[in-house]
């Protein structure tokens, strides 16, 4: 097993990396990704949409200074699009040059399914990722591949290798870092589960999101701060279709900086709900409600 970077010596050590980067991470998510380095295993992250599951990934990526290898997950993703593709626009000129000269043509065969025409797709990428350090490979929203991906991340999640029928077998010598996130659409394979080290990832406490906002978006107010965090816990106890997320509360935060605005009332809640809604039939419920009743502190 390769040596563990010094940045997942401990806790605290993890807790420390994520806060360089402005990202407070509690101590649940830092053991984690502490075990999953410590392992070798791949972490899923599951919960609401907007609480900062892909921000893992991205924030683990530039504080350890290596690329982040992303998979948008989608229905109908196939074995091609996140492993490998020939390119085959280069393999035809290949084959038209080598038909002008004999010996050209004779190795054409041992040629034309060369390293020189392969396109890597981000999980073959992160497998032959050099180094020095592991490369981060982010699954983003893996509950919306079909099951069939899933059978087939399998094998790749457990040996850390991938094998291209024409070439050989390529075996990470850097074991990437891997985060699946899932929004839970639909239940995962248990056996994809059991390869992962697993994590609930909940909307923030109210004391953390206002850490966070003060944290993320520099020059916001206390008050300002504050105020965003009170009628975000307040939506969310809402039954809306699509509760927001911490992204949310970060986008609307900005938002009232830009248009200057240190006390939001009832009326700028509901002209800028669409920052904080995401569903036309969440607007509309809002502008049903008392919001004044969203903004009045405890």
């Amino acid at each position: 097993m390769a040596a563990v970077h010094t940045a997942f010596s401990s806790t605290e050590a993890v807790q420390s990396l994520f806060a360089s980067d402005h990202y407070i991470a509690d101590r649940a998510l830092a053991l984690t990704v502490k075990l999953a380095a410590d392992l070798q295993k791949p972490i899923l992250l599951e919960g609401e949409a907007g609480v900062g599951k892909t921000e893992v990934a991205k924030v683990l990526a530039r504080t350890l200074d290596t690329p982040l290898i992303r998979l948008q997950c989608y229905e109908g993703l196939d074995a091609s699009t996140a492993l490998y593709e020939w390119n085959y626009a280069r393999q035809i000129l290949h084959i038209r040059m080598a038909e002008q000269d004999a010996a050209a043509r004779a190795e054409l065969e041992s040629t034309i399914f060369d390293d020189r025409f392969l396109l890597n797709r981000p999980l073959l990428a992160a497998i032959r990722h050099p180094g020095p350090r592991p490369a981060v490979l982010l699954i983003d929203e893996v509950d919306r591949a079909d099951e069939e991906f899933e059978a087939f991340l399998l094998e790749v999640l457990s040996d850390y290798q991938i094998t291209v029928p024409e070439i050989g077998t390529f075996k990470a010598a850097h074991p990437p870092h891997v985060i699946l996130t899932s929004n839970r659409t639909r239940e995962l394979n248990d056996a994809l589960k059991r390869r992962c080290l697993y994590l609930w990832v909940d909307y923030p406490s109210p004391e953390k999101e206002r850490e966070i906002i003060q944290q993320r978006i520099p020059g916001v107010s206390a008050k300002l701060a504050e105020a965003v965090t009170h009628i975000m816990q307040a939506l969310r106890a809402i039954d809306f279709y699509k509760r927001p997320g911490i992204a949310e509360s970060l986008d609307w935060t900005r938002a009232l900086l830009g248009l200057g605005i240190e006390t939001p009332d009832a009326a700028v809640l509901r002209d800028t709900a669409g920052v904080v809604l995401k569903y036309k039939e969440d607007i509309e419920r809002l502008q049903t409600l008392d919001a004044a009743s969203l903004l009045r502190q405890p």
